[in-house]
């Protein structure tokens, strides 16, 4: 979850060093520092508790002078964020300082040991061991060596990381080590960059290597980088991959935060999504690399995610129930992992949805199930993560970087991908004909256009926002298929306003959340144009009749709802009920937005998430 970056070369390290670390502090910012090699051979560097502005304001008088360095910037898991346990990290001699993404699960036996021989501890950080356990190697049996020295202390460690270190007596090298979780290396002419995400390193180079779990990698001031296996020999083909997005898709480009931005991107990011999809034979998707007989076979599908996107988990079963007819179970990732009995057979598919490809808790799942026989099926949306190098397949959902910690254009491009999984399925097991299924895509073509329709009523979601103004707690109903969106948009308001929201399928709030209810409670109602229009609606008077303030969310001209609510957040018709969860939860997207900005809330860093999360 925390985001690291790292250069060696002919340039000043530290532009560099901050610049990456603004461009991925969404991964993390309750630390920041930075560490870099002085030409009088001495590592300096600074550190400090909060965000990256704070660390830039504090180098500016630091004169940090040097062309290698590494950075960080922390979301805590070991310790409290403070300035002693932001990263770097150095030994006791203070010639190794490191940088760390991961968890140390060993570190309390290591720490003990380490202790019992004379090194001396700075912080609470499970982090701090791996500068102590370097130190020890480099003076052992590493000889000096810096690559062997961190070969042999991440040998030491159980857990996961991504490393960047420094040596004062390794100068011009930055050594780096991947486990579980991301690092990505760009070479250049001015010299060797390194990162967590390659946010960090767009308009530095059009590829970058990416490390695969056990391998380290010697980052030399020439531009050169030599990969190594976790045995020390040297990897011939390094993974690689082409970054195919510009820096400006990572900007703000005229908008007020990146919310915004993400939220206003998601038409253009479907339609990106849809084309050329429809072929003679249903929708393309050879990216699942199953035939139409291995697909037709398919008898149960596990779907696993988190977060977001568990919701677009919940989404996902509706599309493919009802349109193919194949029942689902929808598993919490974290959840999964720790349950005693997991029911599949042969022809059970596993569908993981990440955004970033690196959720550690989804990828620990699509590795259980992939254990026991499942062929695995990966929804996300970044080039070469590690869910899709491990999946059998990958549907890659285009929305470009999304760099606000909640997700917006991610969540509505998943359903897309979702939807198209469930359509490729239902042709294959001959639930569905060619024409129904050309039909349900044109549907979908129409979701951007609608969506824009959304986009251009933000004053409703405005207005709402001021039902909020004095609530300590709010209520989010839906039924059906709207249940979900009534869960992802409590969760958004939940994160991003830090206002308690809780979701209910609207016909449960009668066992017991009904009891929450009195005079102004705000509670918002999805209630479009559905199957179960009109027990919504009673649902709505069953919270007007104990004094709520009810917020609908409701299809335009519907004089039922209209009269039963203080605001009506309109969307305009949508051709099938399945997809109205893509053009609804717009609406809540954007009152989330105002509701945090109207507490006073910076909506694209929330206090103690982070975007990728990276550790179990």
């Amino acid at each position: 979850m925390c985001g690291i970056v790292g250069y060696t070369g002919k340039l000043q390290a530290q532009p560099f060093l901050l610049q990456g670390l603004a461009a991925l502090e969404y991964r993390g910012y309750d630390s920041a520092g930075i560490e870099v090699l002085s030409p009088d051979g001495s590592l300096h560097g600074v550190k400090c508790q909060g965000r990256v502005a704070t660390l830039t304001q504090r180098c500016q008088t630091a004169n940090l002078v040097g062309t290698s360095g590494i950075a960080h910037t922390r979301w805590a898991t070991h310790g409290a964020p403070s300035d002693r346990n932001a990263h770097p990290h150095v030994d006791c001699s203070g010639r190794i300082a490191i940088v760390h993404n991961g968890i140390i699960e060993n570190f309390r036996e290591l720490r003990a040991q380490l202790i019992a021989s004379g090194h001396e501890f700075k912080s609470e950080t499970d982090s701090e061991v791996i500068a102590h356990l370097i130190e020890d190697s480099w003076n052992g049996p590493a000889k000096g060596d810096l690559l062997e020295a961190v070969r042999i202390a991440v040998s030491r460690c159980e857990g996961s990381w991504a490393l960047a270190v420094l040596c004062a007596d390794a100068p011009g090298q930055v050594v780096c080590a991947r486990r579980r979780s991301p690092l990505v290396i760009a070479t250049t002419p001015d010299g060797c960059y390194a990162a967590s995400d390659i946010t960090a390193l767009a308009g530095k180079a059009k590829s970058v290597i990416q490390l695969d779990d056990g391998q380290l990698a010697v980052l030399n001031p020439q531009g050169t980088c030599s990969v190594f296996d976790e045995d020390g020999n040297l990897v011939a083909e390094p993974t690689t991959m082409t970054i195919d997005w510009d820096a400006s898709a990572a900007t703000l480009g005229g908008y007020p935060d990146f919310m915004a931005k993400e939220i206003a991107e998601q038409p253009e990011a479907i339609r990106r999504l849809l084309k050329d999809r429809l072929g003679k034979h249903g929708i393309e998707l050879d990216e699942l690399t199953m035939t139409d007989e291995e697909l037709a076979s398919i008898d149960k599908v596990y779907v696993v995610a988190c977060g977001t996107s568990y919701h677009v988990g919940l989404i996902t079963r509706d599309f493919i129930e009802n349109w193919a007819k194949v029942p689902v179970v929808v598993e919490q990732a974290s959840e999964l992992n720790y349950k005693q009995s997991v029911l599949v057979t042969d022809h059970t598919l596993c569908v993981i949805i990440t955004q970033s490809g690196e959720t550690a808790d989804t990828l620990t799942a699509a590795r259980r199930l992939r254990g026991l026989g499942c062929k695995v099926f990966a929804i996300t949306n970044v080039l070469g993560s590690t869910a899709a190098r491990e999946s059998d397949g990958t549907l890659y959902i285009k929305a470009g970087p999304e760099v606000c910690v909640c997700s917006t254009k991610a969540y509505t491009a998943q359903m897309v991908g979702a939807a198209f999984l469930a359509l490729r399925l239902a042709l294959a097991k001959g639930k569905m004909t060619q024409a129904e299924i050309e039909k349900k895509y044109h549907q979908l073509e129409e979701v951007p256009g609608l969506i824009e329709k959304v986009l251009g009523r933000s004053w409703q979601d405005k207005e709402a926002s001021r039902v909020f103004r004095r609530a300590h707690s709010s209520l989010f109903l839906g039924r059906g298929v709207n249940s979900t969106t009534a869960a992802e948009g409590a969760l958004k308001l939940k994160e991003i306003s830090y206002l308690h929201a809780e979701a209910y399928a609207a016909g449960e709030m009668k066992h017991g959340p009904i009891a929450l209810l009195e005079p102004g409670f705000p509670v918002v109602a999805i209630v479009p144009q559905d199957h179960v229009h009109d027990k919504t609606i009673s649902n709505i008077q069953e919270c007007i009749a104990r004094g709520a303030t009810v917020v609908g969310v409701a299809t335009d001209g519907d004089e039922d709802v209209a009269p039963l609510c203080s605001n009506v957040l309109w969307i305009p018709p949508v051709p099938d009920e399945f997809l109205v969860p893509l053009v609804a939860v717009v609406h809540l997207q954007m009152l989330a937005r105002y509701v945090a900005l109207d507490r006073g809330y910076d909506v694209d860093k929330p206090r103690n998430l982070a975007k990728s999360v990276t550790v179990e």
